[in-house]
């Protein structure tokens, strides 16, 4: 039987938190244990350049997003778990790809088109200013990700769909004009995934400084839940809980019985107080295990590269010779034979 191949990056600027957990890591550890697929994770390394020039901050991530995925409990026996400047290929690739991408396909990728519309509205201002070819072209080192493995399927969100389409344009054309190499990758849309709010409600993200860290220790934990922003409402009033953070963040960690038993708690009118302490246990119970072999992780990096390099050399293992091939492809090869 031929797996699925399904891949994911993970861009190594910032800490792990309750929504990147409820979103994307949960049902990607999950997957990690399906034997009917094939996954490869890998921690986009280089993609963390574009946005971020703090060399520190680049490698703390990487340490801390791979020690959360192996503290969850990754299934690197079946999964393929690899930083992505480890494997070298990619960026051979990713120049070969360059060379059929048209540039009016790049022209039209959201976030080029939203930073050259922010210089724009800025009167008198260079439309291309502060824009790095990085964040220009790397829609391409995506696509190079992706099509290095053939991954079948790319778990994405709406705002990478286009990301995954451009993917199938420059392989398709790389196609076209050296034969057959590269199947065509689908995007899977992770309808059911989880978008949880921050402290200040709004969507909880790093970009808006209001996440929480998804293993603080407990007393921080408890801290920050309290923060949470809530209305006026006092105990005893009926509260609405669709649109609720609190409620929200609940129902991701929460089975059915105990979100509809919290409705009803809502209907009721639970103080906010209450409210929080019930969501700190609820996320407590469950992260407390992984929080104990992420510190122990986190202590043992010696342990997290030692993965990651087994998990390179699996991807490698496909990636020196696909990239042979591919070279002799495009006519880079010996002159003998």
């Amino acid at each position: 039987m031929t797996k699925s191949i399904v891949l994911t990056g993970i861009t190594t600027t910032g800490t792990p938190h309750l929504g990147n957990y409820a979103g994307a890591i949960r049902p990607a550890i999950k997957a990690s244990k399906d034997e009917q697929v094939r996954p490869f994770y890998f921690l986009a390394d280089y993609h963390a350049l574009i946005k971020c020039n703090e060399p520190a901050r680049v490698k703390q991530s990487s340490l801390e997003i791979a020690a959360t995925w192996l503290a969850l409990g990754l299934d690197t026996s079946n999964a393929v778990f690899y930083r992505q400047s480890d494997v070298p290929e990619i960026l051979e690739l990713t120049w070969m790809l360059t060379c059929v991408t048209a540039k009016g396909l790049m022209n039209r990728a959201h976030a080029y088109k939203a930073a050259v519309a922010e210089n724009e509205e800025a009167e008198g201002t260079d439309p291309d200013k502060g824009i790095t070819m990085g964040l220009f072209s790397y829609p391409i080192l995506m696509a190079a990700d992706i099509l290095m493995f053939n991954a079948n399927k790319v778990p994405v969100g709406k705002d990478q769909i286009q990301h995954i389409e451009m993917a199938r344009d420059i392989a398709a054309r790389f196609n076209h004009i050296y034969g057959e190499h590269f199947a065509l990758p689908e995007a899977v849309l992770e309808e059911n995934a989880a978008t949880l709010l921050g402290l200040d409600g709004r969507k909880m993200s790093k970009s808006y400084n209001n996440t929480i860290p998804l293993f603080e220790p407990e007393k921080k934990l408890r801290k920050l839940i309290n923060k949470i922003k809530t209305n006026s409402l006092e105990p005893g009033e009926p509260k609405d809980p669709e649109g609720c953070t609190l409620f929200g963040i609940y129902q991701a960690f929460a089975n059915h019985h105990e979100v509809d038993a919290i409705r009803q708690r809502y209907a009721e009118g639970i103080g906010w107080g209450e409210m929080k302490q019930v969501l700190f246990e609820k996320i407590n119970d469950e992260i407390a295990p992984a929080r104990e072999r992420y510190e122990a992780l986190i202590a043992a990096p010696e342990h997290i590269e030692q993965q990651l390099q087994e998990g390179a050399e699996k991807a490698r293992a496909i990636s020196r010779p696909f990239i042979q091939q591919l070279r002799a492809a495009v006519g880079i090869s010996g002159l003998a034979g």
